[in-house]
């Protein structure tokens, strides 16, 4: 899936907004391939893969699109 990063923390995470889905996406720094969590800037286009989780729906395996 592709999508775009919304919006990051200090704590290390951050949502991932997808074109056609209200309820943006979780995902962790631990999560990132290729690049990490610092060099991640808000509004970078991504792709990843939709696993659900503890709480619900995530992404894993981000990486710059």
């Amino acid at each position: 899936m592709k999508g775009t990063i919304k919006t990051k923390t200090d704590k290390g995470f951050g949502f991932i907004s997808r074109d056609g889905e209200d309820k943006d996406l979780f995902f962790h720094s631990t999560d990132l391939v290729g690049i990490t969590f610092d060099e991640l800037q808000v509004g970078a286009v991504v792709t990843f893969e939709v696993v659900d989780g503890e709480k619900g729906p995530s992404a894993k395996n981000v990486k710059l699109a």
